[in-house]
């Protein structure tokens, strides 16, 4: 294989909020090139650079590092009003952004009527999946049905005006035939909007697999960034509960155009403990009190919509089960200071079935997952702050034993564990 560089997959181990964002952003300090792989503004990566907190959400973390050059892949779908909403922000906050970010010429556009459509659609379902309302379903609905709008569309305006005025008028006959019809004339405002921003974004295109293969070539540095997590995978989630694109390290090389040769690692990022935002079974969940005061500690918010995160402990079932489809070289901890006033802490060993069955495999059927019960293992707690530890000898014993136990259940060695928000607050573990 020509070249010496080194390609890393950052991806969530779990349901997604893992501290990806900050992985990606103490990782770019050393990295020339960083990729979006999938998903859209439904995504929410918190960073802390000293007092300041960046919430970016299809903007890859990497572009908080001067000189690293951002890309979007086709994997991405690309919500262009917020893009250039996120995309101003950081100018008005001080970030250079010229030249530095990037946006696949394969990659699809979402409308606003992809995001009218997912809320209507929502509210409409018997059984809902909890969705962010950011039209990231039906955007993916339009890319598998050969409907979708692309970057490369915005090359020849009247081809992009008419498969706008196509989509719209798709959108339309939905809304009127679910009863939204009075939604229509702000949606066909907020598509002009979009449509006035074909210009500034066809400047921003590119070739992602050309970019990120030439980088290689010369031995350059590049990562790639999932959103989400991977039991919110298309395939290999808890689905329905899941998002509409691939999560997992196997999504990063089609989302990106290089081939999965390319990549030669891939870290696992995983909470000390477990959350889960929207619908869905989560078998390590506490109970009421419990997790009010997990939510409290951990500041269990999403980024993106706000809402309340569901809390449970360290789940070894999924975990383990993400480091065999992800092909994890290396996992990152984060968040182990949350756990620092805990007497004692859970870990999820295995799946118990109300028929008595056991297992420690993550189960395709969903809605069996929902009727199991987990088998707890409780250790000790270290009862110490551990925000000001910056090496792994630092930490209570109590908390390296914790950690020694993830890495045996996981069977995946600790490569970082995070005592904090900020960029100084990480131990890389030699």
């Amino acid at each position: 294989m020509p070249g010496t560089g080194a390609c890393t997959v950052v991806v969530g181990c779990q349901w997604g909020d893992e501290g990806k964002g900050k992985i990606v952003d103490v990782l770019s300090e050393r990295i020339d090139v960083v990729a979006r792989y999938q998903g859209g503004a439904n995504a929410g990566h918190t960073v802390h650079v000293g007092a300041k907190e960046f919430i970016l959400h299809q903007i890859p973390s990497g572009i908080l590092h001067p000189g690293t050059r951002c890309l979007l892949g086709n994997g991405v779908v690309l919500d262009v009003e917020q893009f250039f909403e996120e995309y101003d922000a950081l100018v008005s906050r001080g970030i250079d952004v010229a030249g530095r970010v990037g946006v696949s010429q394969r990659a699809h556009l979402l409308m606003p009527y992809h995001r009218v459509l997912d809320r209507v659609s929502e509210a409409g379902a018997d059984e809902k999946i909890g969705t962010t309302g950011r039209g990231i379903g039906p955007a993916y609905e339009d890319k598998a049905g050969r409907r979708g709008i692309r970057v490369a569309d915005l090359s020849e305006p009247d081809r992009f005006r008419r498969r706008v005025d196509d989509g719209l008028a798709r959108a339309v006959a939905r809304l009127e035939a679910a009863g939204a019809g009075d939604q229509v004339p702000e949606l066909r405002e907020a598509v002009e909007r979009s449509v006035d921003l074909g210009e500034r974004l066809a400047a921003l295109a590119t070739e992602t697999g050309i970019e990120i293969t030439q980088a290689l070539g010369g031995g350059g540095r590049v990562l790639l960034e999932g959103a989400q997590g991977t039991a919110l995978d298309l395939d290999h989630g808890t689905y329905p509960f899941v998002t509409s694109s691939n999560t997992t390290a196997a999504g990063a090389a089609i989302g990106v155009g290089i081939g999965p040769t390319r990549i030669t690692d891939v870290v696992g990022v995983v909470k000390a403990y477990t959350t889960r935002v929207g619908n869905g079974p989560l078998p390590t969940g506490f109970d009421i009190e419990m997790d009010e005061r997990m939510r409290r500690l951990g500041g269990e918010f999403g980024a993106t919509t706000g809402r309340p995160r569901r809390c449970g402990w360290f789940d070894a079932v999924l975990a383990r089960y993400a480091a065999r489809v992800n092909g994890l070289t290396a996992l990152a901890v984060t968040k182990l200071d949350v756990l620092d006033t805990l007497p004692e802490i859970g870990i999820g060993l295995e799946y118990c079935t109300p028929e008595g069955g056991c297992t420690r495999d993550f189960p395709a059927d969903t809605y069996m997952l929902g009727r199991v019960e987990p088998r707890i293992e409780t250790v000790p707690g270290w009862n110490a702050d551990t925000t000001g530890c910056r090496t792994l000898a630092d930490l209570p014993s109590n908390a390296r034993a914790y950690l020694d136990r993830i890495q045996e259940l996981t069977e995946t060695p600790i490569a970082w564990v995070s005592v904090g928000t900020r960029r100084d607050q990480i131990i890389a573990v030699a």
